[in-house]
């Protein structure tokens, strides 16, 4: 790997320490650091394909055997970023050419993960070019089987817990995860034409599409909000026990998911679900809070 394309994949990387959830902290053993790490470079940069925040200047396109002209056509990329996803699980060629999926290629094969999780991330950044509004409630699980649920199965892949009752938590909690950070992003993603609060509720709480547009939030998009958040609650209260299932750092490290979760949460309602001028965001002292308690509970 040449300097430039390391850097390349550091930048990618740094983004780490903007996310809403602990991604590799410090506690955690080195091995499973570079792993997570590798999964999180991977989920990072497909997310970049579908959101069109790619790096200025057409690398990774010329990475993935594009021209780089081809960066700002999403399927095309993510169809090459597939293609070498394949080379990845491909034991007789040369490996993978985009830096970050050469990174992942050791951890898959030590962690002996499968190409599934990884598959439904690319899927969940396609259906993004194509459905930019759902439904139903269920249409949203749907999605987020895609989007977020394989994050947590790799978790337990790369920790070696994996059991069919850890799943069924886990995709609880990365569920409510990614309905919390649609919630703080409502504006965000309306900006980008995306709307991830189910019309049906929409309809049953009065809201339009244009309410969602405003400055701040009426008492009608409150109460939509704070409906959701109550969902997203229960969904975390159903994955929970999946920390009381499992020991030493790896308890902590999935507290810190399920207790950054409620924070979020707790910063939603302190906003009074008025998330439109901008994602409330908790406190690290909050934070804190609520992972001690939730390892009193599970512990």
């Amino acid at each position: 790997m040449t300097a430039g394309t390391d850097a390349h994949a550091r930048a990618v990387l740094d983004k780490a320490a903007h996310e809403n959830f602990p991604v590799a902290p410090f506690f955690v053993p080195r091995s499973w650091r570079a792993d997570l790490m590798a999964i999180y470079g991977y989920a990072r940069l497909v997310d970049d394909i579908g959101d069109g925040d790619l790096a200025p200047g057409g690398r990774d396109a010329e990475l993935l055997g594009l021209d780089r002209e081809q960066a700002d056509d999403r399927l095309a990329m993510l169809d090459a970023f597939e293609a070498d996803l394949g080379r990845v699980f491909d034991r007789t060629g040369t490996g993978p050419r985009h830096p970050l999926l050469l990174r992942l290629r050791p951890t898959v094969r030590r962690c002996g993960l499968t190409p599934e999780p990884f598959l439904g991330l690319i899927e969940a950044n396609r259906q993004d070019q194509r459905v930019r509004r759902y439904a139903t409630y269920e249409e949203l699980l749907a999605y987020c089987e895609l989007s977020a649920n394989p994050v947590g199965r790799l978790v337990l892949g790369v920790t070696g817990t994996l059991s069919p009752e850890r799943i069924r938590r886990s995709d609880a909690i990365c569920t409510a995860l990614q309905i919390i950070e649609h919630l703080q992003d409502v504006a965000e993603d309306l900006s980008r034409d995306r709307i991830y609060l189910p019309a049906e509720d929409m309809q049953r709480f009065r809201v339009s599409e244009s309410d969602l547009a405003l400055a701040t939030s009426g008492a009608s998009v409150r109460a939509l909000v704070a409906y959701e958040a109550e969902r997203a609650g229960d969904l975390l209260n159903e994955g929970t026990p999946l920390v009381g299932s499992v020991h030493g750092r790896l308890k902590l490290l999935l507290a810190g998911f399920v207790g950054g979760g409620k924070a979020a949460l707790k910063a939603v309602a302190a906003a009074g679900h008025d998330v439109l001028p901008g994602p409330p965001k908790p406190t690290k002292l909050s934070l804190l809070r609520e992972v001690g308690a939730t390892l009193r509970r599970e512990g």
